[in-house]
This record gives structure tokens, C-alpha cells and sequence, in this order.
């Protein structure tokens, strides 16, 4: 834990170049990685086939990187430099609106950039709640829960009672966060098209909006260039979700691919998104975009 103290206090610009290797390392070592990442980024249409989908390629392998070496920073340093790294906040005033008139504040992060400064951020302002599944690590665990909650942040279980913590959250009127770019587990989903494939998505946002009728938000924590620190990006979901869950699912895919066509380099395209759970039939038909 010493020596991970000691490269967290390395300048952000440093870590980022060292985070580049890193990416580079693990996209060439051998395994699945670099064929899912090419595939991934390739079958989303984001870019050009050819010069310009092998330019994003490695701008992809750089930013995923720099999103492993970075948490070192926002875990380990001191809370107020950590807040000291969000440069700007542009369509904050919306969150801000929503909470002035009494609603609860649903977050929805895709894994874009560094998305672990939006609930860091958030937490400094006013509670905030999220699921943590801890990993099987112990050491790992510990550097998590460290680096999480901070502020007014509290983590609660992926089960049943994490969800009741969530619900009870926001009938408080305080904010939550969801990841809508995870794979489902079985029967906590629905398939919905992402980039033109079949993907089993979570509803637990569009069930948490109808119960509460709070406010939600995509927020993508946008890494700027030279190691300058962070620009956290939101943007309202304009009215309430679908109630029908497979309508819901197809609506919040949609706004995490727009997001990720604003960031394309920057997010996690080494996740098996279109992967099945166990025990989930697979679709009969492609769903309609």
C-alpha cells in the first residue's frame, strides 16, 4: 500500500503516460482482450473502417491505460486534491434544479473515462449511494472501499437489499449511481439493442424512476488531454422512462451510445457486453433499433 501511496502522489500527466504502456502491454499480452477491443470498437460503427478505426484503436488502448493508473490518484490522494482534478461541470445546473424541487437524483455512468471521479464529485456536494460488488481480492477490496467512499458516498450490496437501499435513497430526495453499460444478471434483464446487437440489459433504473419519480442523468466523466484533470458531462433524460421494460432497456442504450459517440477513445470496450448470462435464453430475433 506504501509504494501505491508513493506513485499516487506521481502528477497526473505521469501517470497517464504511464498508463499508455500499461494499455499497450495488456492489449498485446496474450488472451481475448485485444480481439474483443478490436472487435468491439470495429462491430459499434463509431468509426470508419480502415485509417480511422485503426487511429481510434490506439487512442482506445491508451485511454484504457490511463483509466487503471489514474485510480491510484483518485483513490489514494487526499479527498481535496482529488475534488481539485474536475476542471468543469458543464449541465450541472440541471442536477442542482432537480434537487431544488424536491426529486431524487438517479446518475447514469456509462464506463467512459474516468468515470470513478462522478460519484467522488457528486459525494462532495450530497449523499450519494451505489452498488459494490467487492472483488475477491481482500487487498483489492480494501483499496476500493477506501478509495469509494468518501465524502457523503455510501456503497450497499448487488442484491436485494441494495436495492431497497437505493429506493429508500431517493424517496430521501439524495442521488444514486447506476453503471447501464453491465451485463444483467439472469432475470434482472432485458435484451435491448446496443449498437445493433442483442444485449442484456439492466431495468433497474427505469424501475427506480417509476417508483420514485426521480430526475435522471447521463454523466460522462470525460478525461481532458496532458493530464488536466476531468470534465464531468451531464445530460438530462428528457421525460420518464417507458414503463414497459424492454422499451426502457432500448431507450437507455440509446443514450449510452450517444454518449460513447461523443467519447469514442475513451470507453471500456474491452467489457463483453453482448455476452449471455447463464440461464437467460438467448433472443429469438435481433431486436429492432
Amino acid at each position: 500500500m506504501r509504494l501505491l501511496k508513493l506513485l499516487a502522489r506521481l502528477p497526473l500527466p505521469v501517470l497517464h503516460g504511464l498508463g499508455i504502456g500499461l494499455g499497450w502491454l495488456i492489449y498485446l499480452a496474450p488472451g481475448r482482450h485485444s480481439s474483443r477491443v478490436r472487435n468491439n470498437l470495429l462491430d459499434s460503427g463509431v468509426c470508419t473502417p480502415g485509417a480511422d478505426c485503426r487511429r481510434l484503436l490506439r487512442q482506445a488502448i491508451g485511454e484504457s491505460g490511463k483509466a487503471i493508473i489514474e485510480l491510484l490518484a483518485v483513490w489514494l490522494r487526499p479527498y481535496e486534491k482529488v475534488l481539485k482534478l474536475v476542471k468543469d461541470t458543464p449541465g450541472w445546473e440541471h442536477i442542482d434544479a432537480a434537487r431544488a424541487a424536491g426529486k431524487g437524483v438517479i446518475i447514469i455512468a456509462p464506463h467512459i473515462g474516468c468515470f470513478e471521479m462522478i460519484n467522488q464529485y457528486y459525494a462532495s456536494r450530497h449523499p450519494f449511494t451505489a452498488m459494490y460488488k467487492p472483488p475477491r481480492q481482500p487487498f483489492l477490496d480494501q483499496l476500493m472501499l477506501a478509495g469509494r467512499q468518501r465524502g457523503q458516498a455510501t456503497l450497499v450490496p448487488t442484491d436485494l437489499s441494495g436495492v431497497r437501499a437505493l429506493l429508500a435513497a431517493l424517496k430521501h430526495h439524495e442521488g444514486i449511481g447506476i453503471l447501464p453499460d453491465q451485463v444483467a444478471t439472469g432475470g434482472d434483464g432485458v435484451w435491448a439493442p446496443f449498437f445493433g446487437r442483442p444485449a442484456y440489459t439492466p431495468t433497474l433504473v427505469a424501475s427506480l424512476q417509476r417508483k420514485t419519480g426521480a430526475a435522471a442523468f447521463f454523466v460522462a466523466a470525460e478525461r481532458l488531454s496532458w493530464g488536466r484533470g476531468y470534465r464531468l458531462h451531464v445530460m438530462p433524460v428528457e421525460d420518464a422512462l417507458p414503463a414497459d421494460k424492454a422499451a426502457a432497456a432500448m431507450r437507455i442504450n440509446q443514450g449510452v451510445e450517444q454518449v460513447v459517440r461523443r467519447f469514442p477513445a475513451q470507453y471500456l470496450w474491452s467489457y463483453n457486453r453482448h455476452k449471455r448470462p447463464g440461464g437467460v435464453a438467448l433472443p429469438d430475433a435481433p431486436p429492432e433499433a
